[in-house]
């Protein structure tokens, strides 16, 4: 196949270097890609021509959703484009989401027929990336996971074939959907059970002075909250006009209840140095944030640090992650709420680890010439290294690392394996590696 087969009608719409269109299709969220071509899909049979074509020539893929991923392209590849797959059709409770769809325009749609799904926290975040990689959303503690609420898929496979996902076709595939990643092949259409949503009470708290103390009380807080309640903390600096610096807690409560709510976060808002900003209730659409802008000439920084999944937010977790952002002022630290729902599915029903963890932990220092050197990028590991050794597991919709061992962290032995073998039924030749990999393995290296 030649690249005016290509051409030819196999996809919709072709961007190569040169053509007028190639600056702005190869640019994405923080960057800009150098693949061969850029590919822009209008309908699931674009995208089975350019996954056949991607195969036969045996060029790597990366697959481009609508949302805001700061991978780019794959140098010499192709990037398949599928952002224009965004539809959005409701029946009852259940959603079928396009591919390509951003979850602003997803909550924007339920929202008016009195549904809501849990999903990420920015509109512009793209639905796929999200709901692959699991989805920790503001209502992770009343409904799951984004991938918690997947009850089926259509998937181009590897082959270039269409098959329909669900829990009695193909049930091994929908569970590696299920927080494996795009390892599987290019998903079209996700299908999505929602929630009856009236709206939302949406709280922040302002912090000043020494954070511990407000982390200990907000911990105690969610020992024993409703499910209805995810909080999310974060301490950052001043990068967006839109996004104050310093130390914050959001809260989300799924409902209008405000004085429930009140009642849940009272310990919080009493504590020493914690303000009261913002209170109220809101429309769940109202809630999600809009991505900062970035400039491709000039690439978002690399951060030295990462993310875990933590059993237990002890005192010590606390210091490390609170000394973390006081020994390196240029950097991010966020704390999320798990248990409830999330901890309602057994370890074993889906791809997604740490079912046992309570809180999401991320810290990063940002690796910005001039202002991190490399006695500061070895002091940020370290202090990294001693708070994910208090975890367990990777989130990886917050990791946009291809190495290999981010993977192996991701999944505990068992999964990893589990995850090999599905791999190995459906894209056996790793067409889609450009992604958290999962290696295809027969028997997932079972032996025998």
């Amino acid at each position: 196949m030649s690249n005016d087969d290509l051409s030819a009608g196999s996809v919709s719409t072709v961007i190569r270097p040169g053509d007028s269109e190639w600056e702005s299709a190869r640019r994405f969220h923080s960057g800009i890609g150098e693949p061969a071509a850029v590919i822009r899909a209008a309908s699931v049979d674009d995208v089975r021509g350019a996954v056949r074509y991607a195969s036969a020539e045996r060029l790597e893929i990366m697959i481009r959703g609508g949302g805001h991923s700061a991978w780019g392209g794959v140098p010499g590849g192709l990037t398949l484009d599928i952002s224009a797959l965004d539809t959005v059709a409701v029946e009852g409770t259940r959603v079928r989401v396009g591919g390509g769809a951003l979850w602003g325009g997803v909550a924007h749609a339920l929202a008016e027929r009195g549904l809501g799904l849990s999903s990420g926290d920015t509109a512009s975040v793209g639905v796929g990336g999200l709901t692959l990689g699991g989805g920790i959303g503001w209502m992770v503690r009343a409904w799951g996971l984004a991938a918690d609420q997947l009850v089926g898929a259509q998937l181009v496979t590897a082959r270039g074939d269409v098959v329909e996902v669900s829990e009695t076709s193909h049930p091994e595939l929908l569970w590696a959907l299920r927080g494996g990643g795009g390892n599987f092949g290019v998903v079209t259409r996700f299908d999505f059970e929602a929630h009856p949503l009236d709206g939302v009470v949406h709280a922040v708290y302002g912090l000043e002075g020494d954070a511990r103390p407000v982390l200990r009380a907000l911990r105690e807080v969610m020992a024993d909250a409703p499910r209805d309640l995810t909080v999310t903390y974060m301490d950052v600096p001043a990068m967006d006009p839109n996004a104050p610096a310093g130390a914050s807690i959001t809260a989300v409560w799924v409902g209008t209840d405000e004085d429930a709510a009140r009642r849940a976060l009272a310990p919080l808002a009493d504590a020493p140095g914690v303000t009261e900003r913002d209170f109220g209730v809101q429309d769940y659409p109202d809630v999600l944030m809009e991505a900062p802008e970035f400039d491709p000439e000039r690439p978002m920084p690399g951060f030295v640090g990462g993310n875990t999944l933590l059993g237990v937010l002890d005192d010590e977790a606390i210091d490390r992650l609170v000394a973390f952002r006081e020994q390196h002022p240029a950097s991010v630290v966020m704390l999320r709420s798990l248990g409830g729902a999330y901890a309602d599915v057994a370890q074993d029903d889906t791809a997604f680890p740490a079912r046992d963890a309570t809180w999401f932990a991320m810290a990063g220092a940002f690796d910005i010439p001039g202002m991190l050197d490399d006695a500061g990028r070895a002091a940020a590991n370290a202090a990294w290294d001693a708070i994910e050794a208090k975890g367990s597991g990777v989130y990886g919709n917050f990791s946009v690392s291809t190495d290999e061992a981010i993977a192996q962290r991701m999944y505990p032995p068992a999964t990893m394996a589990r995850l090999a073998a599905i791999k190995h039924t459906w894209d056996p030749g790793n067409v889609f590696c450009r992604n958290h990999n999962v290696k295809p393995v027969p028997n997932g290296g079972a032996a025998g």
